[in-house]
């Protein structure tokens, strides 16, 4: 007939929050969310785990690889970097400036220990990959399974007429 549901205050004020945060957000850009890319602030990662490394991928395009600053402590890998801005021309009118300038940060922990003296990073077309070896301790060992019974050979008994 009626479903009962239970009052959770706690979700509803997340909602709220949410919806007022949704609100700022569309009042200052003008776009709605949904519309807008993300700031260049949020450095967007692909993080893949193989069973000897983490390979991270990271989109950076138009920024020279001696410009980024690559850190490792602690399980935290951190990658910083600057994009300088242009000079703007004077006499230009701008119908639409979308290209994002200033400095950037990610840092992620990873699950599982990395071995730091192998790390190796790669820039190629915008992409920085990082291969993140893990230590040998946390590596997967194949465990071979022992039986404790005895083996028996079968055989077939030849015929003592035959001459085969």
């Amino acid at each position: 007939m009626f479903d009962i549901i239970r009052r959770d205050p706690y979700r509803e004020m997340m909602r709220i929050r949410n919806t007022m945060d949704r609100f700022f957000d569309e009042f200052f850009t003008g776009l709605p969310m949904e519309w807008r890319q993300p700031w260049f602030g949020e450095l967007a990662l692909d993080v893949a785990e193989k069973d000897d490394e983490f390979i991270v991928k990271a989109s950076l395009p138009g920024i020279n690889p001696d410009d980024l600053e690559i850190t490792f402590s602690q399980n935290t890998l951190t990658i910083k970097g600057e994009t300088k801005a242009e000079k703007e021309e004077e006499e230009a009118h701008y119908h639409l400036r979308e290209r994002r300038y200033g400095s950037f940060a990610r840092s992620i922990t990873l699950p599982t220990d990395v071995n730091p003296d192998d790390i190796h990073a790669s820039y190629e077309a915008g992409v920085l990959t990082l291969h993140l070896p893990k230590t040998e301790e946390v590596k997967p060992k194949r465990i071979a399974i022992k039986s404790a019974e005895p083996k028996m050979i079968e055989g077939k008994a030849r015929d003592i007429g035959s001459k085969n």
